[in-house]
């Protein structure tokens, strides 16, 4: 039956040419941005998948940032103690020259004594962006490695744990009583205030009475930024045989005072009153002779323990004598094991560390193409698919300009 109201073949030809319209603008769309999957509305459970996916991507990318910070920090500390190494064998060298009877044991000391303060510089400067491994002051380096996405979602930081090692030649420990005044709080190592330059008072205390000073132990003071630093002698520990606190804090006292005036510190004035041991008074202002009224002050100090650090029996070297240098030779040995495990120690870390760094960087490789199997576009298919599709819009119009015509047709029955 034919109908001039309802035109099927019409009705037919339209619904197929939208149906080409809208695969057309689909495939169009996949070549403008790549993606089958380009939206939640594509296909909501790909798209979310990938978004997760391109979520670890991004937090692997952290990590390796992570890793390459821990590695620097991990060689800075490998290379010091490949170095500290070195120079103990140096030294080595110099304390077997000692055993001979015939050499200037006094010049070898003192080349000995060099090689301890290039030690003690090597050890301070292994710092990587202010983390130093090896001067003991650290803990475990904790170094983020992995992120670990379990099946519920959830997600686990991993962190490769690297140990410091301790090369340091003196440790900063409690040792008596560091007290000091101007309202600020201080613990039982270290002791520090600033002075105002309109007339500031201070005092720092020492005190040994809690734990008695040993020989080679160190007080430093810094006052700005100048340094003043005593090192205890066996004479200054036991004037009747037995340990006299306030006679020891008197005389480190008196020697850190003769130190700072020694280095003509400005900005304040010492002073040391025998009747009170072991007490050192800091004052600033116009009316202290000597004193630079223009600038406040800090004053801080610090005890060192003798042999605290894990290189600690270096202080103990001394090669002037005949039992000295014997001594020394035992003693260099175990610094040079020190130093050795140290360095192996560092050495396996790092090579950790660079094997993950290399899996992590493998691992968001493949994340990134598992994104793409998901997300991307076959674009030699697409290609294909475009090119149909075109042929079917040209049929598809073509076939609805004909089914349109199909009413003129009725119009030869009323002629």
């Amino acid at each position: 039956m034919s109908s001039i109201l309802t035109n099927n073949g019409a009705m037919v030809a339209l619904q197929t040419l939208k149906s080409v319209n809208k695969n057309l603008a689909q495939t169009q769309n996949a070549i403008s941005t790549g993606k089958d999957v380009a939206t939640a509305k594509d296909n909501s459970a790909v798209w979310a998948i990938s978004k997760v996916m391109e979520s670890d991507v991004k937090g692997f990318n952290a990590i390796k940032d992570s890793l390459a910070l821990g590695e620097s920090t991990v060689a800075v500390a490998r290379n010091a103690s490949e170095t500290v190494t070195d120079l103990l064998n140096q030294m080595k060298g110099k304390i077997v020259a000692a055993q001979e009877d015939n050499v200037d044991r006094g010049k070898i000391n003192a080349d000995v004594s060099a090689l301890k303060d290039q030690i003690e510089s090597v050890v301070g400067a292994a710092q990587f962006n202010g983390l130093n491994l090896v001067n003991g002051s650290s803990g475990p380096a904790s170094i983020l490695s992995s992120l670990d996405r379990d099946a519920s979602g959830g997600v686990t930081p991993s962190s490769i744990s690297v140990a410091a090692q301790d090369l340091s030649v003196g440790g900063y420990t409690a040792k008596g009583v560091l007290a000091g005044s101007d309202n600020v709080t201080t613990d039982n190592d270290t002791a520090g205030f600033t002075m105002d330059k309109s007339g500031g008072t201070g005092d720092i205390v020492i005190d040994s009475s809690t734990d008695n000073f040993a020989a080679g132990d160190k007080v430093s003071i810094a006052v700005g930024d100048q340094v003043a630093t005593y090192t205890i002698q066996a004479s200054d520990l036991d004037p009747s045989g037995t340990y006299d606190a306030a006679y020891t804090d008197g005389i480190v006292a008196v020697g850190l005072k003769n130190k700072i005036d020694s280095l003509g510190i400005t900005g304040v004035a010492i002073d040391y009153d025998s009747g009170n041991p072991g007490t050192l008074t800091f004052v600033t202002g116009t009316a202290t002779a000597g004193a630079d009224a223009d600038r406040d002050v800090t004053v801080s100090a610090q005890f060192t323990n003798a042999g605290a650090g894990g290189l600690g029996a270096l202080d103990a070297i001394d090669v002037s004598t005949d039992s000295g240098a014997l001594a020394a030779l035992g003693t260099i040995e175990g610094l040079i094991d020190t130093a050795i495990d140290a360095s192996a120690a560092f050495g396996s870390a790092q090579g950790r560390i660079e094997t993950q760094k290399e899996f992590i960087s493998n691992l968001a490789d493949s994340f990134k193409s598992g994104i793409g199997s998901l997300v991307d576009a076959d674009m030699e298919e697409t290609s294909a698919r475009l090119q149909a599709l075109q042929v079917q819009q040209q049929l598809a119009t073509q076939s609805l300009s004909i089914a349109n015509q199909a009413p003129q047709s009725i119009l030869s029955l009323f002629r």
